[in-house]
C-alpha cells in the first residue's frame, strides 16, 4: 500500500479506464454484481472528498483526509441486489432475507473488485492504497456526492505514481505455517 504519491504526474485516461474495467471482471455471488464505483479524478472532487470525510477529532490520523493522489475510486456495495438475486427461482430461496448468508457477500464482492483495481494499478506501474472512510462521515460523503442509500461505501482506493522509496516487506510477513493450514487446523501448511 502506497501512501505518498507524486501528485504532479497525472494518470493516463486509458490506464484509469483499464483499472475500472478490470474491477468489473471480478467475481460476484450469483453474478449479482452488486457494486458501484465513484471515480474522482479532478483536483476539486478529491479536495471535496477529503474535506467531507475529515473527522473533527485528530484529522491528521486519518489517511482518508490527508492523501495527495491524482485518482480516487470509492467502492460501494449494494446488499439489495444480492437479496433480490438470491430470491429468484434458480437460487432456491423465495424471500429477500440476509438471515441465511454466512458472510456479507455484497461487501466481499466489492472488496474483490477493489483488489482487481489495486492489482491493475500495480501492473500499470502505479501505487495504490485501500482505506476506510470514518463511519460518522458516511452520511456527509453520501450527501456531497449524491450517493443513493442502497450503496454503502466499503472503502476508497487512492492511486498515483509512488513517491516512496522501494521497500522489502518479506521480513515482516508472517510465516506461511502461521496463517495457512492443510487438512486440519492443527496442521500447518509446509
Amino acid at each position: 500500500m502506497v501512501r505518498t504519491y507524486d501528485s504532479r504526474r497525472p494518470i493516463p485516461a486509458e490506464t484509469v479506464d483499464r483499472i475500472v474495467k478490470n474491477a468489473l471482471r471480478a467475481p460476484s455471488g450469483g453474478f449479482s454484481q452488486g457494486w458501484g464505483f465513484l471515480v474522482l479524478d479532478t483536483e476539486s472532487d478529491i479536495k471535496k472528498f477529503k474535506t467531507v470525510v475529515r473527522p473533527e477529532k485528530k484529522p491528521e490520523n486519518w489517511f482518508a483526509a490527508n492523501f495527495e493522489a491524482p485518482l480516487l475510486i470509492v467502492a460501494h456495495s449494494n446488499k439489495d441486489v444480492y437479496l433480490d438475486r438470491y430470491a429468484e427461482p434458480d437460487k432456491g430461496f423465495t424471500e429477500r432475507s440476509d438471515a441465511w448468508w454466512p458472510a456479507p457477500y455484497w461487501d466481499i464482492d466489492a472488496g474483490f473488485a477493489s483488489l482487481m483495481m489495486l492489482l491493475t494499478a500495480v501492473d500499470a506501474g502505479l501505487g495504490a492504497c485501500f482505506f476506510g472512510i470514518p463511519i460518522e462521515k458516511i452520511g456527509p460523503y453520501r450527501s456531497a456526492f449524491g450517493v443513493p442509500d442502497e450503496f454503502m461505501p466499503i472503502g476508497a482506493i487512492s492511486i498515483g505514481y509512488s513517491d516512496e522509496p522501494p521497500r522489502d516487506l518479506r521480513d515482516r510477513r508472517k510465516p506461511t505455517g502461521d496463517v495457512v493450514r492443510r487438512g486440519r487446523w492443527d496442521q500447518p501448511y509446509e
